[in-house]
């Protein structure tokens, strides 16, 4: 309720400003987009069945790349915290490429991969890597000691000990690594997008900007906004399913 309530107060605001402005004209109305303009071009978009296609595409391309990085930070993940030779190999290399901005190796993924979709999915997966894999092994490393000695001195198996005490302890964490990753890729998606490709979301931001249209940017924007929000609570569902309603710290 209180959620619903804030979005519909950040609705009320964003309505009130834009149609303040619109009568006020305190700057130029074509620049602040009012909700009913958004609205009537999503309807259009929406009838013709091009909002449907850039919605579609973007997604495909986020979850396949986000998919990709996940899975690679949550196996790499689970090996620096169960080996600490491959944690000493691994982490300088990450330390070491993790700081420099995605975005300027964006040109070279375009050089090495070509202007299709195999770029847009490995510049995502490439840039959401680096959270997730940090995310996943630090929550690993920090399991309580007497939790698995706990568990041990009970019997439990090495294979035990990972299923039923490590996962479950560190879950909260990896899960906030999952949102923090998904939170990039609907960050990257728009630059990626930006560059050789003719559908996608941020293809649509694109063209509003090149044709100076205010609302279709926005529109785009608020999707992407939707978009996560979507991801960002089947995670916190997912996760507290599995922990039966074990809330995130």
């Amino acid at each position: 309720m209180i959620r619903a309530a804030a979005l519909a107060g950040a609705l009320l605001a964003w309505a009130l400003v834009a149609y303040g402005n619109l009568a006020l004209e305190v700057m130029n109305p074509v620049l602040l987009p009012t909700p009913g303009e958004v609205g009537a071009l999503a309807a259009v978009q929406i009838r013709d069945g091009s909002l449907a296609h850039h919605l579609t595409v973007s997604a495909l391309r986020i979850v396949e790349g986000f998919g990709l990085a996940a899975a690679a930070a949550l196996a790499l993940g689970l090996l620096v915290a169960v080996s600490t030779p491959a944690r000493l190999a691994l982490e300088p290399v990450v330390e070491f490429v993790r700081p420099i901005p995605p975005l300027a190796f964006l040109p070279m993924f375009l050089v090495w991969f070509g202007l299709g979709e195999t770029s847009k999915v490995a510049f995502i997966a490439y840039t959401t890597f680096f959270p997730m894999f940090v995310g996943t092994g630090a929550s690993l490393l920090r399991v309580d000691v007497m939790l698995l000695r706990a568990a041990a001195s009970l019997g439990a198996s090495r294979r035990d000990l990972l299923r039923r005490v490590v996962l479950p302890a560190a879950l909260p964490g990896i899960v906030v690594a999952l949102r923090l990753g998904f939170g990039l890729a609907i960050f990257v998606i728009v630059g990626a997008e930006f560059m050789g490709a003719d559908a996608g979301l941020g293809n649509l931001i694109m063209e509003g900007r090149v044709f100076f249209n205010p609302a279709q940017i926005v529109m785009g924007a608020l999707l992407l906004g939707a978009l996560g929000s979507l991801v960002n609570a089947l995670l916190l569902m997912t996760e507290r399913r599995v922990l039966r309603g074990r809330a995130l710290p």
